[in-house]
């Protein structure tokens, strides 16, 4: 009678294999960092239209964009509910109206970009301005505590 040893057979199955339950709950892990990632960048960036391509858009009338452009040199007029002055992306003009008074170094030549609504008579009423800014450091003017040419 031969007897056959069967250790050696055991003995080359030593590779474990991972459960289905592991690698399913790691799956499930990676796409939900995956999707809290993506919906944290996406959140952070910041889309806007160019005054051409607000004006090119009829559809965007009576609905809430952002636009960005350059302040239109001597069109800023101060109103007793904010601002008004144009924005132009060098082609195209459009005329804004900000309620509430800008801060910080809102001026002519300066870029901006506003959130709001086109109106059908072709004006922008924004509630929401942001000022663009070089990096550039510039000392307060004598004690004011603000660099010299910001009057905001």
């Amino acid at each position: 009678m031969t007897v056959v040893d069967a250790a050696p057979a055991a003995a080359g199955r030593t590779r474990r294999r991972v459960p289905v339950r592991l690698l399913l709950v790691a799956v499930v892990a990676l796409t939900a960092v995956a999707v809290l990632a993506f919906a944290g960048l996406s959140g952070s960036l910041v889309y806007y239209k160019t005054t051409s391509e607000l004006v090119a858009d009829p559809g965007l009338v009576g609905h809430r964009v952002r636009l960005g452009g350059l302040v239109v040199t001597g069109s800023v007029q101060r109103t007793a509910d904010g601002v008004r002055f144009e924005l132009t992306d060098g082609v195209q003009e459009v005329p804004v109206v900000n309620t509430g008074q800008p801060r910080g170094v809102f001026s002519d030549g300066q870029g901006a970009v506003v959130e709001g609504v086109l109106g059908s008579d072709g004006v922008f009423r924004s509630d929401v301005l942001l000022v663009k800014h070089s990096n550039a450091y510039e000392p307060p003017a004598s004690g004011s505590g603000r660099p010299a040419q910001d009057s905001g």
